[in-house]
């Protein structure tokens, strides 16, 4: 999160794009479905049985000859027990960087603003494509931003404790309480005050 006012911006919150102008490539969902069905030592015929779909709709399916309704997706996962997601994103052939970074409750670097009392999380780690960190929400009005706060990337918030109200400039101000969720376009305007008596404590999510 960042803040116009000067003391809410804190350059060491930089989350970092690792994929740059890289062309992306379309989603050959037949070619995933035949690699998936191979290294599981199925045949056309014995994948046919564990889907419940005919041998042909799947032969035309890994030829691109079709594609699968989302019903057949679900015949496709349940049957070959495969998660959704790996039938549009295959493993990349990379070594695993083994990175990790554990941060203990209360142990986060902390950073407060004038509207937010900032505990960085996971902040060994450089490079990051996410930037976790909770937050306890000082600001009690609209009025205590001076403008809509807005930056790249996507952001997620999950409430851990209290209730807040979610402005965006888009939508209608929400109400969200403990549990309550939400995942926004950052480049919105957007800003949340404390709603309950106590500060809330949220945990918010950054990744570009």
């Amino acid at each position: 999160m960042t803040d116009l006012n000067e003391q809410d911006i804190y350059p060491s919150m930089k989350v970092t794009n690792d994929q740059g102008s890289k062309k992306i490539e379309p989603v050959k969902l037949g070619m995933r479905l035949k690699e998936i069905r191979k290294s599981l030592g199925l045949t056309l015929e014995e994948a046919s049985k564990k889907t419940g779909l005919a041998r042909s709709t799947l032969s035309k399916i890994e030829n691109e000859q079709i594609s699968p309704t989302f019903q057949a997706m679900q015949k496709l996962t349940s049957g070959l027990q495969i998660d959704l997601p790996q039938l549009f994103a295959p493993p990349k052939q990379v070594s695993a960087t083994g990175r990790r970074d554990i941060t203990r409750n209360e142990e986060g670097k902390g950073h407060p603003t004038a509207t937010y009392e900032h505990e960085l999380l996971a902040t060994q780690l450089t490079h990051k494509k996410m930037m976790p960190f909770k937050s306890r929400v000082r600001a009690r009005d609209f009025g205590d931003y001076s403008d809509w706060i807005r930056h790249d990337g996507d952001e997620f918030l999950l409430v851990l404790n209290g209730e807040i109200t979610f402005f965006s400039e888009y939508y209608e101000p929400v109400i969200l309480n403990e549990g309550d969720s939400v995942y926004y376009d950052a480049n919105m305007g957007h800003m949340l005050i404390s709603s309950s008596e106590e500060d809330a404590l949220i945990l918010w999510v950054t990744a570009t």
